[in-house]
């Protein structure tokens, strides 16, 4: 290699999920042991991780075996991860180029790629989430990983809700998907992101005004669908939860007379919540509701657009001074939402 190049690791943060049924119950409990997503002393957040694991362990390795046994997040994360690597080297032509994945729950760990990066010994490192609307939960889960295990960063981005690519990939994968299935009229186009608690919110965590904040930006872009609405899957344990639900909202559809164009707004690669709940658990109720069309449009993986956003997002971060942004270059969220990593306007 020409030692004039410069080098640029660019790191994908995920979710990760199990490589097969053995790992399922280990990687629920690798979730659900994370103080971010249950907010309790170590030693009862423990015993719930255990019990939580333990119990939901059946239901979700019948799941993940309708996936051939494991989650598909991992290679579908590794082929976008190469796309943006081969975007990026055109891009970036006098650098090295290398992306990492980095996943929170499973294999490959966001502790262990740090430890490969920092061994690869990068001149800029470039933390990219795929998650775009940024939740304590997840990207500041994965931040705070990578930064306890001493990982390399120079630049990070800390969301993209509004990302003119990542809006335009959105807006062309529904607007396809609904002329696909003959563009059916009577539709309600919802939009369904992953839940969360509802006391993290009213604690500040910015993900829920993140995630209407995309909406309003993609139904610009579709003028046929005046009747949309934002909802809320996934729901798990007692607490009271952000929403309304994607169930409640497909059951106000029926009750409506209306057909469903449903979009998985917050997720950029198929896995068990969109591939076993929207397309078979929630597409059922729908059925048994009688709704005459549901159409589910897919996330958006390897859309070439949304890889292009991808890139753009990694490209801006380096035109700009170093540090933790929102690809905006500033803070983008409203003062009240103080789980913002950013913390004052730049």
């Amino acid at each position: 290699m020409d030692k004039a190049r410069k080098k640029l690791a660019v790191v994908l943060f995920n979710l990760g999920g199990p490589d097969g049924q053995e790992s399922v119950q280990p990687f629920l409990r690798n979730l659900f042991r994370d103080p971010a997503i249950i907010q309790a002393p170590g030693l009862i957040r423990e015993a719930l991780a255990w019990f939580i694991s333990t119990t939901r362990a059946k239901e979700a390795k019948a799941n993940y075996a309708k996936m051939g046994g494991g989650s598909p997040l991992l290679p579908e994360t590794i082929r976008q991860a190469n796309m943006l690597a081969e975007q990026l080297g055109t891009r970036w032509p006098d650098h090295d180029v290398r992306v990492w994945t980095a996943m929170r729950y499973w294999h490959p760990f966001t502790e262990d790629v740090a430890r490969e990066v920092e061994t690869w010994q990068p001149d800029e490192t470039v933390l990219l989430p795929l998650y775009p609307q940024f939740s304590t939960t997840t990207t500041g889960s994965s931040l705070n990983a990578w930064r306890k295990a001493g990982g390399p960063e120079t630049r990070t981005v800390c969301c993209y809700p509004v990302e003119p690519a990542f809006l335009d990939a959105h807006a062309a994968l529904i607007r396809k998907s609904w002329e696909k299935a003959g563009r059916p009229e009577n539709i309600r186009l919802l939009f369904s992101a992953h839940g969360l608690p509802k006391k993290i919110i009213d604690a500040g965590d910015p993900y829920q005004w993140q995630v209407e904040k995309t909406v309003e930006a993609v139904i610009r872009q579709l003028p046929e669908f005046p009747d949309y609405q934002i909802c809320y899957q996934s729901r798990v344990g007692p607490l009271e939860w952000i929403g309304p639900s994607t169930d409640d909202a497909i059951r106000k559809a029926a009750e409506d007379e209306r057909s469903i164009l449903l979009s998985p707004i917050a997720f950029v690669s198929e896995h068990v919540e969109t591939l076993v709940e929207l397309d078979e658990e929630y597409a059922e109720i729908a059925e048994e509701l009688g709704i005459e069309t549901y159409i589910r449009v897919p996330a958006l993986g390897q859309d070439p657009v949304f890889i292009e956003s991808l890139a753009n997002l990694v490209s801006d971060a380096l035109e700009r001074p170093a540090g933790l942004k929102s690809a905006e270059g500033e803070r983008f969220c409203p003062a009240d939402c103080s789980g913002c990593p950013c913390k004052s306007a730049v």
